[in-house]
């Protein structure tokens, strides 16, 4: 599973970006989709999940309310949506693919992911 990554960039305290995550499978819907982030000297994070229809999503407390994840089946992409970012927002983030739809304590623990893309670096300045 190819996973590509998009969208990272600079941008203000309070603003907006989107990334973009794309792939190549045969059969994306069987995949749940989320983001992490890793910040430089921090572990990665879980920030969010959609599971592979996009009916259920999953989110970190420090995103709830200000990030959307969404995806798109039939363009094999997903996307989160980043609103209202806080300069501790900044850091490399990855999307994932896994095989399964587990529970929380499962989808947030980035070693249970088996397909990654490479990172995209978002910088939010104050």
């Amino acid at each position: 599973v190819q996973l590509q990554a998009s969208g990272g960039g600079l941008a203000q305290a309070g603003g907006s970006l989107r990334l973009s995550c794309a792939s190549s499978v045969r059969r994306f819907g069987g995949y749940t989709m989320s983001w992490f982030r890793q910040a430089a000297g921090k572990e990665r994070e879980f920030v969010a999940a959609s599971s592979m229809s996009g009916g259920k999503a999953y989110y970190a407390d420090a995103v709830e309310g200000r990030f959307t994840i969404s995806r798109d089946n039939d363009r094999k992409t997903v996307d989160l949506q980043m609103n209202n970012l806080l300069p501790e927002d900044s850091a490399t983030y990855y999307c994932a693919a896994h095989t399964l739809f587990p529970r929380k304590g499962v989808l947030t623990n980035s070693t249970t992911y088996p397909y990654w893309g490479h990172g995209t670096q978002v910088t939010v300045s104050s």
